[in-house]
């Protein structure tokens, strides 16, 4: 009775130790090909922790700015309305617990809508300039910089000086340079001296090209109340986290009399805006790393394809000697595989990299999640095992007889 031939094999080991031998032979093509995964996977982490980094400084300057302010607004609705928002409504809002600053502005109804650096009758330069009505608090709360003299404060205020304070744009529209020969401004008749220049502020970058006088002073001229149909605005400056709690308080607070009379705009919640716009943004840049994902994975499917027909007589020999179909199938897609780990390895890392050069230039603390840097090598192997599996089919399918013809 003659021998029974025993049913071949390939250990998981031996179908490694080939594929190893595969890519080292040929290591240009093997790098070409890992190129495209791992610019992919370079691409979704560089992105994905960018954005991460930026939505925690977006989520920062936010709140720091934006999530502190609350704005009280009454509009002027005839000739003799009394102050919309009088002394005592600043008082009662500042002792509102999380308060931190208090003021107000308005606009100042004037007769002559020029503001001149000299008396009237030389040549003007100040049409169009904003005039408005500000309390010492008001300069507090838009983190008033000047950049040349000083502030008008609650002395000038209470003892309604007739000083000005301009933004640096009104400065040189009016052609003012210089205060240490103290400069005037004449408006609607009346004269201001010039005592500083605001050069910077974090809110209402419309008062770097105004006038502002002194509230006090601004009642004692021109009246209680702005024009009718102007806006007297509260700006109430907050700690972190009471800008609801405030905006909710503040309305009865400043006029308890006539609260409905009064709106308030108290920012969103810092949490859900952050989320909206960091899911916003993961959407696009993962949408961005999925083709990339996929150009790579084109360009292993290529290369896979490219090397089985190139192997053929390769195969056709393995055939001969006793390898089975699933043998061959197998052996390329490990190959695959393993150009897709490879390649996910390499983008991790210049990923990783990416995040950390673009953080330490902006000086940003580099957010990088867990989730995201662990299983990216492995969505590297994924992606080229999936590329290969049309490869890997088209070499099990081919016959030794007919590869050996060729």
């Amino acid at each position: 009775m003659g021998e029974v031939s025993e049913r071949s094999a390939l250990r998981l080991l031996d179908a490694l130790d080939e594929v190893v031998a595969s890519i080292v032979q040929r290591p240009g093509r093997a790098l070409l090909t890992a190129l495209g995964t791992a610019l992919g996977l370079a691409a979704f982490v560089s992105v994905v922790g960018l954005t991460a980094t930026a939505s925690g400084q977006v989520s920062a300057r936010f709140t720091a700015l934006a999530a502190t302010e609350v704005t009280l607004e009454r509009q002027a609705v005839g000739v003799f309305d009394e102050s919309a928002f009088p002394v005592e409504a600043q008082h009662r809002v500042a002792e509102l617990s999380g308060v931190r600053e208090v003021g107000v502005s308005w606009p100042v109804p004037l007769v002559e809508r020029v503001v001149r650096a000299r008396p009237k009758g030389v040549d003007d330069t100040g049409e169009g300039l904003a005039v408005t009505a500000a309390s010492p608090g008001y300069l507090k709360a838009i983190h008033a910089r000047n950049g040349a003299g000083v502030l008008f404060d609650s002395v000038h205020d209470s003892r309604a000086e007739r000083v000005a304070v301009l933004g640096h744009a009104a400065a040189r529209r009016l052609g003012i340079s210089r205060l240490d020969a103290q400069p005037a401004v004449f408006i609607d008749g009346h004269a201001f001296t010039v005592i500083g220049v605001i050069d910077a502020v974090d809110r209402d970058p419309d008062v770097l090209l105004s006038v502002l006088l002194p509230d006090q002073t601004v009642r004692q001229l021109w009246g209680e109340a702005p024009a009718p149909g102007n806006v007297t605005r509260m700006l109430v400056e907050t700690d972190l986290g009471a800008a609801q709690q405030v905006g909710r308080q503040a309305k009865v607070a400043a006029r308890p009399d006539s609260p409905e009379l009064t709106t308030a705009n108290v920012p969103p919640d810092p949490r859900t805006l952050r989320d909206q716009v960091a899911t916003d943004l993961d959407t696009l840049f993962l949408g961005l790393a999925g083709v990339s994902l996929l150009i790579g994975a084109v360009g292993i499917a290529n290369t896979s394809l490219v090397a089985v027909l190139e192997r053929v007589n390769e195969i056709g020999l393995r055939r001969a000697l006793g390898a089975r179909r699933r043998h061959i199938g197998l052996q390329f897609l490990l190959e695959s595989a393993a150009l897709g780990l490879l390649g996910g390895v390499v983008g991790t890392a210049i990923g990783i990299v990416a995040v950390l050069v673009v953080a330490v230039a902006q000086q940003w603390t580099p957010l990088l999640e867990p989730w995201l840097v662990y299983p990216a090598p492995l969505v590297g192997a994924l992606t080229g095992l999936l590329a290969g599996v049309y490869p890997a089919w088209r070499a099990s399918r081919i016959e030794p007889v007919e590869a050996l013809r060729r």
